[in-house]
């Protein structure tokens, strides 16, 4: 008796390579090199996701793609807006992990916020997402098709009215607890036969991983934001037990390298106002005298802290917050206070966390 045995090809997901991996692919299939750059174009600059909408491809070319690949995204499980037209949604991917991506939309541009890891190893006090345990990291297709998505659901795929201008690494996790799938999304994002989201409108978020810093300082050359909080060691170690391993005087060392290395990207110092902690006027001062002692072009960015269920934290009074801005900007910094944005469907800063584990802990409780 002969048995007929059919072989079935499993499709890959063209978003889960790099551009070098697509071009080996391609040829390994026997097409040209070129056909790799035009692929690349349709899904990363146009956001078509469908061979037969491939216009400048073959026929016959294009039903080979569709016999050997794909092109899929990730499950949107929830897509919140808020009052004030920031987006919030849940990104949940192939195992069933979760995470949040944030779009700010603005008049003159359109930040999305998004993230590196499921859940947070670090367990900074006054942060929603560091009470989530950490999961995995995230891989670099997955990081990306956060923006594919976004740019997806907010229709921004014309190059010629964009709407989402700017990447911001803030979402959950510690970006360079997970730098090499970082590394190669940002690689993505900047390409520009791509998404051509340049270098200096992405910025990375970082507690303060100091060989990391320079790494990024080398390598990536993006706008660099520095989780800071607290001005000096004994209460940023109480508040973020990564000091302990990575002190102040490490970490402004580091971004004094930066600075050097990237004297066109910005260094954002993070700031989040907690009341009777860190907002009184000699930390202020104490602010004033670390950025000038390492002679650092930076600014402050003064946060308004945004409360959750469960924190031992307040916010500082808007007097406060007040005062302490005017203080570092008599003393010469720049110290804008950030809007609250999109607080009414907890996405604003600190706030983040997958709704299957806030779901997962109410029903504990």
């Amino acid at each position: 008796m002969n048995f007929l045995i059919v072989t079935e090809i499993i499709k890959k997901n063209l978003t889960y390579f790099t551009k070098e991996e697509l071009l080996a692919e391609l040829i390994n299939l026997g097409e040209k090199p070129f056909r790799a750059k035009q692929i690349w174009n349709w899904i990363y600059a146009r956001g078509t996701f469908d061979f037969d909408l491939m216009t400048n491809i073959s026929k016959e070319t294009r039903e080979i793609l569709k016999k050997n690949f794909t092109i899929e995204l990730p499950q949107v499980s929830k897509d919140l807006i808020s009052f004030d037209g920031t987006r919030k949604y849940l990104v949940k991917f192939h195992d069933g992990r979760e995470v949040e991506a944030v779009y700010i939309p603005e008049e003159t541009r359109g930040t999305l916020c998004i993230s590196s890891q499921v859940g947070c190893t670090l367990a900074c006090k006054f942060c929603h997402t560091g009470t989530q345990t950490w999961v995995r990291n995230l891989e670099f297709h997955e990081i990306v098709a956060q923006v594919l998505i976004a740019k997806n659901l907010i229709a921004d795929w014309d190059k010629n009215s964009r709407r989402l201008t700017n990447i911001v690494f803030m979402g959950m996790g510690e970006p360079f607890f997970n730098y090499e799938n970082v590394a190669k999304a940002v690689k993505i994002l900047n390409d520009i036969e791509g998404l051509d989201i340049s270098a200096r409108k992405t910025t990375i978020s970082t507690s303060g991983l100091v060989p990391e810093i320079l790494r990024c300082a080398n390598e990536l050359k993006t706008n660099l934001a520095i989780s800071l909080h607290a001005t000096n060691d004994k209460l940023r170690t109480d508040i973020m037990a990564i000091n302990k391993k990575y002190p102040l005087k490490d970490l402004m060392t580091a971004c004094q390298t930066y600075n050097k290395l990237n004297p066109n990207q910005k260094i954002t110092f993070e700031y989040v106002m907690l009341r009777g902690v860190n907002d009184k006027e000699e930390h202020a001062r104490e602010l004033i005298q670390l950025v000038k002692k390492f002679n650092l072009s930076a600014k402050i960015n003064i946060i308004p802290f945004n409360p959750w269920l469960g924190c031992e934290y307040t916010n500082s009074e808007q007097q406060k917050i007040s005062d302490f801005q005017k203080i570092l900007k008599d003393a010469g910094l720049v110290a804008p206070i950030r809007k609250t944005r999109g607080e009414d469907v907890m996405a604003a800063c600190g706030q983040l966390k997958s709704d299957s584990e806030r779901e997962k802990k109410s029903r504990v409780l």
